[in-house]
């Protein structure tokens, strides 16, 4: 039976995956029919490679499509040229063993002829070679190379991609393959920054006859709908599929290897355990939060990366701090280098204008990260987790009690610190006094769409109940009321009764403590410090 895979390529036959027919389409129109020459260039486990195989057997009825990997040639083969050349032919040979065309023999005699009789030939004569090719083939070619990333340090690979721009600008006089399509994480234009020193000009890339790669790769509801359907079909759980669907895609913003990981820990991991007994109660808000909690404990590739990145780039990391704790706003500019590696890496996305964090579970992962590595040193943290024995009740969260102590708490360091200080790191004391009482059963993250420099809400998820908390700075009793409307208003969205409200309030007038107030059938906890 088929499963959901989230290492390597999917295969339709053997994994659910959603349906490509739609991409496939877009990309043999607007770029293959085209003869553009582009980039497959996303973060890691994004599909890439699933794409490059389904689009290999798409456009086999119209092209002859060679397709290779990177990573399968050593590196010892681009020390030169010539070490390049003869590997390179051997690769598209061993490519021609899945083509069929009349002329598959008359073809392969070309490059054998190359690799017997230009044994010193460099990258001249192989493209010599390569423009004979394609000039007598019967189909056009269309050359694919995944993994590009694997000649990211090598000059060879960068005077590669000068020969292919040089024929492609020559075209019409010296054949050349239809189309080129190479898939990787890093762009060309950074490959090209890695050899250049400091003080050359770095932005000259061979690669600049590229065209916008610009079809979308996320996951829609819809798609992720479609692949439950499959799945419901061959097990019958009984989910509310829309819903589920939903919700997974909240957490993830469509991120394709995230989906799938919710998906498979749901049907392998929790499907049956306890709590979630039933298939149906697996397939559900719980099951998809829990699957959640359950991912963000482990260490995979794809966050390992990402913290390789913030260790590489401290401004990435300081932006994204920023973001997170104090609701900066970030001008979007692709060119920004931070910027740049973020959305290389897919991490970052551009929202209205602003850099953004890519999606729920990746600010999770990053507000869990900084929270822990602060966590040694932190006050507030120390504090919380003194406390924590406190607030749990019958296996319950009393969220008010741990508003009335953080209270008590800012008030006392509060004299210590300057306005300032308050101000900017307010929210993030709150957050890591509140990291200890929820851990190892509860989560929380921050919603995105209601962050800024002034405000911030909070969802907390513990024992199965949800808490919506709101922190703001005060400014004037104007704005303070537009933040009860507000609270309301997401308490209505969150199917809430009761929510909460911190206040940092630096008024030398403001009375500190815990009210509780009631709009209508509302109820409002509101802390002011």
């Amino acid at each position: 039976m088929r499963y959901f895979n989230t290492e390597g390529s999917c295969r339709p036959g053997e994994h659910y995956m959603v349906k490509l027919d739609n991409r496939l389409e877009l990309i043999k129109t607007k770029l293959v029919d085209r003869k553009k020459y582009f980039v497959i260039n996303k973060g890691r486990q994004y599909g890439k490679t699933t794409t490059l195989n389904a689009l290999e057997a798409y456009l086999k009825e119209d092209y002859i499509v060679l397709a290779m990997d990177f990573q399968e040639i050593p590196t010892q083969k681009f020390a030169d040229g010539t070490i390049f050349s003869q590997t390179f032919t051997k690769k598209l040979s061993r490519a021609f063993r899945y083509i069929e065309t009349p002329d598959k023999e008359r073809l392969l005699q070309l490059l054998a002829d190359f690799q017997t009789n230009c044994s010193d030939g460099g990258l001249d004569e192989l493209f010599e070679c390569l423009s004979s090719m394609c000039e007598i083939s019967l189909r056009p070619i269309v050359l694919m190379i995944d993994e590009v990333d694997s000649a990211s340090n090598n000059q060879v690979f960068i005077d590669f991609l000068s020969q292919i721009r040089s024929y492609y600008l020559k075209r019409d006089k010296m054949p050349i393959f239809h189309s080129v399509i190479l898939a990787g994480v890093y762009n060309i234009k950074n490959l090209k920054l890695k050899l250049r020193s400091e003080s050359e000009h770095q932005y000259n890339s061979p690669w600049n006859i590229a065209a916008d790669f610009d079809i979308e790769m996320d996951f829609s509801t819809d798609q992720i709908t479609s692949m439950l359907d499959e799945y419901e079909a061959d097990h019958q759980t009984g989910m509310d599929i829309q819903t589920v669907a939903e919700e997974i895609y909240q957490y993830t913003s469509g991120y394709p290897v995230l989906v799938s990981s919710i998906c498979k820990r749901i049907d392998e991991k929790i499907s049956g355990k306890e709590g979630f007994e039933t298939p149906a109660a697996a397939w559900s808000e719980a099951g998809i939060a829990k699957a959640v909690k359950d991912m963000l404990r482990e260490s995979t590739p794809l966050f390992e990366s990402m913290v390789k990145q913030l260790d590489l780039y401290k401004s990435l990391r300081d932006m994204i701090e920023g973001i997170i704790y104090q609701g900066r706003i970030v001008p979007f500019s692709p060119d920004e280098k931070s910027v740049s590696i973020g959305v290389m890496f897919g991490f970052l996305v551009e929202k209205d204008g602003h850099v953004a964090i890519a999606n729920r579970i990746f600010e999770m992962y990053l507000l869990n990260l900084f929270m822990t590595q602060e966590a040694i040193e932190s006050g507030a943290y120390l504090r919380g987790e003194s406390d924590r024995v406190l607030f749990i009740r019958d296996n319950r969260l009393d969220m008010d009690f741990i508003l009335a102590k953080f209270v008590d708490y800012f008030t006392e360091i509060c004299c210590e610190k300057d306005e300032e200080f308050l101000e900017k790191y307010g929210r993030k004391m709150f957050l890591l006094y509140l990291k200890p009482i929820i851990n190892g059963v509860g989560n929380y993250y921050i919603v995105a769409q209601t962050r800024d420099a002034r405000r911030t809400d909070v969802i907390v998820d513990y024992g199965g109940e949800q808490f919506v908390i709101e922190m703001k700075i005060w400014h004037g009793d104007e704005y303070n009321r537009r933040g009860e409307q507000q609270l309301m208003e997401y308490l209505d969205y969150f199917h809430q009764k009761k929510g909460y409200m911190i206040s940092f309030n630096f008024n030398t007038q403001k009375e500190t403590g815990v009210k509780t107030l009631l709009f209508g059938d509302k109820t409002i906890v509101e802390a002011v410090v």
